[in-house]
Order: structure tokens, then sequence, then C-alpha cells
């Protein structure tokens, strides 16, 4: 039996809540998901303090989310 090899693509999900997920564009797979997730905090703030979960793989994809800590002051 032969060994067949394939790819896995990378996918990334900002999670803001259980209702609100961005899905992120994985624009340079040479990159690790802490520097993704660095590049992205220009864009959504919120991303300076979340945590990197997975990857978790779904299909051809391992997906990792980016869960953020949203909470209340006081």
């Amino acid at each position: 039996m032969a060994l067949q090899v394939t790819n896995i693509e990378r996918s990334f999900v900002l999670v803001k809540s259980d209702e609100e997920q961005i899905p992120l564009h994985d624009f340079n797979p040479d990159l690790s998901p802490n520097d993704i997730l660095n590049f992205y905090s220009g864009t959504y703030p919120l991303l300076t303090s979340a945590t990197i979960e997975g990857p978790e793989v779904i299909g051809n994809k391992a997906e990792y989310r980016f869960l953020t800590k949203i909470g209340t002051k006081g």
C-alpha cells in the first residue's frame, strides 16, 4: 500500500462571542499562528489579549481559533 501525502491548509477564526466569529485569511503559511495573531491585532485591537486555541483538524483544514478575553471592569 502506497503512502499518500496531502497538504492541510490552515484557517484562522477570530471568536468575539458564540454568535460572532470572523474568518481571517492565512496570507503567509510560513508564519507561525502567533505571527498571524500579531499581524491582525493592528486591525482588531482586541487580539492583543487573545489566546490561540488549536489546531483542530476539520476535513482538510487545520483551524486555529483566536479567543478574546472580553470582560467588564469593576
